[in-house]
């Protein structure tokens, strides 16, 4: 079993924002929209996740898990932040039923949990997006299956 958790460090932009936009608005109804925020950023730190050779689990105040035999799609996006595109993060996104994981590019190991997740895709046989696909291939993450061919983790696909 392997876990993963946001670091304190990456953290800090969203909890310096949350106070920054918290403080001066402590009298208008704005204050609750970035306490809200602020609360989200401490779940989301709160949050510890976990791959097992048969599922994701998310532990902490917001569980669930997602059964990778269940998996019913995965979507990875890029956001950016300028419009050359030269920064900017991804978020990984896994359903399965109701249940649903998003997951951003400053957790700790993402690219191991992206990696695992697109090869439960292909074990599914799910059809990814072009975009997802795309982001994929720019973290260096192959779906393909052809002889001799390795993921990410350097693993036969």
């Amino acid at each position: 079993m392997t876990c993963y958790a946001y670091p304190t460090s990456a953290m800090y932009g969203d909890y310096l924002r949350a106070a920054v936009g918290f403080v001066p608005t402590v009298l208008s109804g704005f204050a609750t929209l970035f306490a809200v925020f602020g609360v989200r950023t401490i779940v989301r730190q709160g949050t510890r996740f976990e791959i097992t050779k048969s599922a994701l689990r998310a532990s902490g105040l917001r569980r669930t898990s997602i059964a990778w035999r269940e998996l019913d799609s995965m979507t990875l996006a890029y956001y950016s932040t300028r419009r050359d595109r030269r920064d900017g993060w991804m978020q990984l996104e896994l359903r399965s039923g109701w249940k649903k994981v998003r997951l951003d590019s400053r957790i700790e190991g993402f690219a191991d949990l992206v990696s695992r997740s697109a090869s439960a895709a292909k074990v599914r046989g799910l059809t990814l997006n072009a975009a997802t696909s795309a982001n994929l291939a720019a973290l260096g993450v192959c779906l393909h299956t052809e002889p001799g061919a390795r993921d990410a983790a350097g693993a036969p696909t």
